[in-house]
């Protein structure tokens, strides 16, 4: 028997949700189409619940979408029974309510050095600080909102390191399988920047302690690397950055391991789906704050969210310059238009119930808040004078074709 259920009419105006900029309030989006939602038609549940995400534009829009709502947002996640491999152990075994889902920080008995980076290689303003704050960002993001257009010169420096940083990300997605720990693909991608002359970007940035971030099912981004074995089930975000010839290169992908759930499977589908659809509306003249637009409706007609606290980056010679570039709807902050010659990624990280965000005491993982997980892609885009080219796109991808269109590289 498919359970039945109704928005109720509430008439306390809910707030509206969290952004990465201001408290400016702006129209909450129905949860199910992303049209513009009615502040009286609020899930039942998530009103009891305190979940303010909740608003739909029709009672036949909740209703159709109820099923799906129901699995995203009133499931419980797993609670944890990890037993940890001998020599391990979790640090925030004594934190109160540190974790919301299963995944434990699993640490090495005997710490693992900072792996070090040959004399020889160039180093990013920020690796020889000691708090690893690179001065120069944040010199340009307090003189410049609208992005950096590059010469020639400078993007065929983006192009090179753009083409290293994908290559690097393709051989720890080979690595991948049960039983292999993120330490290990940690010193897989280190090594394998190392051999490209190239300097991994993350490594020291604002004491960022590894040379990639690793997410691991709950966990929406910057991962820690650590002993944990993968299991079958997981899906793993593998992120890598190089900064080589001067200029960085970002690019990351989510990954299944073994047998994964299906509806997993299709949080990956659709996060995938929502990047590529917002590259191929990449061109100059288009405002950066209408890229959220395509992403979040994609998302929320699957019943995911897309997360607001990250966002999507400009990237030249610094790691995170201007612009941001949210992923949800209806921002109200975010400023400047593409231009030709323009360097920025889109990074969509999509949850598959609450897009709310917490982090665990290391100061870097953050997860989702109930619990479930989370998928993101990740491309360093240049918009050329006709569209855009995908600068750190796997060797033969080429966009997917929308209505029996042909992709373009």
């Amino acid at each position: 028997m498919v359970e039945q259920q109704y928005a109720v009419e509430t008439f306390e105006k809910p707030k509206p949700r969290p952004t990465v900029t201001t408290s400016t309030s702006y129209a909450v989006p129905c949860m199910n189409c992303g049209k513009p939602g009615d502040s009286k038609l609020m899930c039942p549940k998530c009103q009891k619940e305190g979940i303010r995400d909740g608003i739909f534009c029709s009672q036949q829009c909740f209703s159709d979408n109820w099923k799906a709502h129901k699995l995203a947002y009133h499931t419980k996640a797993a609670v944890s029974d990890y037993k940890f491999p001998e020599g391990t152990y979790d640090p925030f075994a004594n934190v109160p309510n540190h974790y919301t889902g299963p995944l434990r920080a699993v640490y090495p008995d005997v710490p693992v050095p900072k792996r070090e980076v040959p004399a020889h290689i160039p180093k990013p303003d920020y690796a020889t600080e000691v708090k690893g704050r690179s001065m120069t960002e944040m010199i340009s993001r307090s003189r410049d909102r609208f992005g950096k257009v590059l010469n020639k010169e400078e993007i065929e420096g983006m192009r090179k390191v753009c083409r290293l940083s994908r290559e690097v990300l393709d051989i720890a997605a080979a690595a991948l399988r049960p039983g292999i720990t993120t330490l290990e693909i940690d010193e897989i991608v280190h090594s394998a920047c190392i051999e490209r002359d190239a300097y991994p970007s993350p490594l020291g940035y604002r004491m960022f302690p590894r040379s990639v971030c690793t997410s691991i099912n709950e966990i929406i981004c910057h991962g820690i690397p650590d002993a944990r074995p993968l299991e079958s089930g997981d899906v793993i975000n593998i992120d890598v950055s190089l900064f080589h010839g001067g200029f960085h290169g970002d690019v990351n992908a989510t990954y299944p391991v073994g047998d994964v759930f299906p509806r997993n499977l299709e949080l990956l589908a659709t996060s995938r789906r929502s990047l590529d659809e917002s590259i191929r509306a990449c061109k100059p003249g288009v405002y950066f704050k209408d890229i959220g637009g395509i992403i979040e409706p994609i998302v929320t007609e699957k019943g995911f969210s897309t997360n607001r606290t990250y966002v999507g980056h400009g990237i030249n010679q610094l790691f995170h310059p201007a612009p941001d570039i949210p992923h949800y709807a209806g921002s109200k902050t975010t400023i400047g238009k593409m231009k030709a010659g323009m360097t920025f990624t889109i990074e969509p990280m999509i949850c598959t119930g609450l897009q709310q965000d917490i982090h665990w005491k290391d100061n870097w993982t953050a997860a989702t808040q109930d619990g479930k997980p989370s998928a993101q892609f990740e491309e360093t885009l240049l918009v050329t004078e006709t569209g855009v080219e995908v600068l750190t796109a796997a060797p033969g991808w080429v966009l997917p074709p929308l209505e029996g269109r042909k992709g373009r590289k």
